[in-house]
């Protein structure tokens, strides 16, 4: 089976502004409580939870355009690759450094949910074609050429 050539990868502009809005409303909230750390954790958090996911779908989307079957090896591989990046990062980072770990990971956790749930509604909402879909009546015209049963006019 070849690639489909059409691969959507819109719902990670809604995706980024979802998160967006939330870390908007978030950051304030936890530095109130939590102090700038907080704060920084949360917009750190909102930041790594939206190149992950924008991450995700442009490799996803690539291997799609080459073959179907290579999207579920580009999926698998391209988390391993972020688990593990994720992982030494919050690793490397100091318990009481200018970021709130705790709220950095609470973040991701919470931004996870959210692009799962836009990527969700987003499946839910597109019209999924089982087999290739018609050609539109403009393109048609234009594949098949003049039509035989009106000859073009000679000057």
């Amino acid at each position: 089976m070849t690639g489909n050539p059409r691969w959507d990868i819109s719902f990670l502009r809604v995706g980024a502004l979802a998160t967006g809005a939330a870390a908007v409303v978030a950051a304030p909230v936890a530095g109130l409580v939590g102090g700038w750390p907080a704060a920084f954790g949360v917009l750190t958090g909102a930041a790594v939870v939206t190149a992950f996911f924008c991450v995700s779908g442009v490799v996803i989307a690539w291997a799609g355009r080459i073959d179907d079957a290579l999207t579920l090896p580009a999926a698998l591989g391209t988390f391993l690759v972020k688990a593990l990046v994720f992982f030494a990062v919050l690793s490397s980072m100091p318990a009481d450094g200018w970021v709130d770990r705790l709220a950095l990971a609470w973040t991701v956790v919470v931004g996870a949910l959210l692009w799962s749930g836009v990527q969700a509604r987003w499946v839910w909402t597109r019209q999924l074609y089982y087999v290739p879909p018609p050609v539109p009546p403009a393109e048609s015209a234009q594949v098949l050429g003049p039509d035989p049963e009106k000859p073009a006019s000679r000057p």
